[in-house]
């Protein structure tokens, strides 16, 4: 006896991978690396104790390269001081190629804003962990990062900002008296 309460079968095969969101990494690949130490040798001499104050920055660009291909390069910068005097600065360009297919383009915000720096932070990590070591430091071992909550508060800051331009098209032009 067939079974006729589900007469449209799931998609399988090359039909239902059509459908479905895609997120691939493509290649990863360094972009740019830099490190300066403009204090050594004097940095190696003397008593000073090493108690660093470390300033970390992320930024995030995307680009679409084709329909379905995007790069995405996370851009990470320790800058690490003592008595306010910069010790070493580390940055390294961090890139990825990634196919992203099949998402809502409401979505595709959060893959690009969340996901690929998300794929993307370890590898620069190491890279900055690498430099920082070759340079003659203690290990700088960098604290994993929320992109998702630092997507949602870019998020907020872009809508406070239109809702500020809006505030400021929509006022009343000011009015002379003669």
């Amino acid at each position: 006896m067939a079974d006729n309460d589900n007469p449209t079968p799931p998609a399988t095969g090359a039909e239902g991978a059509a459908e479905q969101p895609v997120f691939r990494i493509q290649r990863v690949y360094l972009k740019d690396v830099s490190f300066e130490s403009p204090q050594t040798p004097g940095v190696f001499v003397g008593n000073t104790a090493w108690k660093p104050n470390v300033s970390l920055q992320l930024n995030t660009e995307t680009a679409r390269l084709d329909n379905d291909l995007f790069e995405c390069v996370l851009a990470v910068t320790a800058t690490v001081s003592i008595d306010d005097q910069t010790t070493y600065l580390a940055e390294v360009k961090q890139a990825g190629l990634f196919t992203i297919k099949n998402f809502p383009e409401a979505e595709l915000g959060k893959v690009l804003g969340i996901h690929c720096p998300t794929t993307l932070f370890p590898f620069a990590r190491e890279e900055i962990g690498s430099l920082v070591q070759k340079g003659g430091f203690p290990q700088l071992l960098l604290d994993p990062v929320n992109f998702e909550l630092m997507y949602r508060q870019y998020l907020q800051k872009a809508m406070q900002q239109k809702a500020q331009q809006d505030e400021q098209q929509n006022a009343p032009a000011p009015t002379t008296e003669q």
